[in-house]
């Protein structure tokens, strides 16, 4: 483990997984787009099918101007929703934020080791989100089911900054509206401090802050154990 983060000797800018993960959120959203351009829903047929929807929610809810069809949760909706995103915007600053750190991670981990991180991740932040938004349910109460879908890849990138903070604490970030930068550490945890926040407090409504924290808590937790600093050890360390 470093304490600073020092520049790519070896896979270049883009290293595979990386590079594979950028392409296939890419054609996703490029998919989205095609397919929310000919549907007159609100949600169309890729986000029924594959964003993250609350257990136990209603089908379709009727409005003034018409019926609202929702999608329903299906297992798979774990890792598909990770590839989908809300607006231009919404995937820009999550891959530029999995391409800035995750080039990092995978130099450090290996391809394999960090496909599979990644995705346990995504899994991690899936799963908290969906106990959140299926509380009412999971409580035996239907009715309170909100049925908006969550999308997105910040769950898999925010375990990546938080391996990031874990591997490279002292490396600076830099942000747009500071004028210093702030050491890795120091901006994960005033990440998860916030997101927890902003969580029970409603703040950001809208934004899935329990996904981001359940990434980066899962992500947090698999590098440490990889660091072999939590009582069950793995048989080979991280160096």
């Amino acid at each position: 483990m470093q304490n600073a983060y020092r520049p790519p000797t070896s896979l270049g800018l883009f290293p595979p997984v990386v590079k594979n993960l950028l392409i296939l959120n890419g054609l996703a959203f490029l998919a989205q787009m095609i397919f929310q351009a000919r549907s007159p829903e609100p949600f169309d047929l890729i986000e029924r099918l594959f964003a993250l929807w609350p257990i136990g929610g209603p089908e379709a809810i009727q409005f003034s101007d018409g019926v609202v069809a929702f999608g329903r949760f299906q297992p798979w909706q774990v890792l598909t929703s990770a590839f989908l995103h809300g607006s231009f915007s919404h995937i820009l600053f999550n891959m530029f934020g999995l391409w800035m750190f995750g080039g990092a991670i995978e130099r450090e981990l290996g391809s394999r080791r960090f496909l599979g991180f990644y995705i346990v991740c995504v899994l991690g932040a899936s799963l908290l989100q969906l106990g959140v938004t299926s509380w009412p349910f999971l409580m035996g109460d239907p009715s309170g089911v909100i049925p908006i879908p969550t999308l997105g890849a910040s769950g898999g990138v925010l375990g990546v900054l938080a391996a990031f903070g874990l591997l490279y604490p002292n490396s600076p970030i830099y942000l747009l509206f500071l004028p210093v930068p702030i050491p890795a550490k120091w901006f994960v945890l005033g990440y998860a401090a916030f997101s927890l926040f902003a969580g029970f407090t409603g703040t950001q409504a809208g934004v899935a802050h329990f996904a981001h924290l359940g990434g980066m808590v899962t992500g947090a937790v698999l590098i440490l154990y990889w660091l072999g600093r939590l009582p069950v050890r793995p048989r080979t360390l991280l160096s």
